[in-house]
């Protein structure tokens, strides 16, 4: 069974939008203080999907196809 990384961070972010490493920071931020997350704890692939629209599988072949 291959394991596959569970957390995303402003780079993926960057590529998967299309936008700036400082949006996806900010973007990251907007979901912690929503789920009501300390800054020390990490954003899931499924807690971005939900909060974006952007579907799992979209995100998790992103991640897989940059690793």
């Amino acid at each position: 069974m291959k394991l596959r990384r569970i957390c995303i961070y402003p780079k993926d972010i960057q590529g998967i939008t299309g936008r700036s490493e400082r949006y996806g920071r900010k973007l990251i931020k907007e979901i912690k203080d929503h789920l009501g997350k300390a800054s020390h704890q990490f954003v899931t692939t499924m807690e971005f999907s939900e909060y974006t629209g952007i579907h799992l599988d979209i995100i998790e072949a992103y991640i897989q196809q940059t690793s």
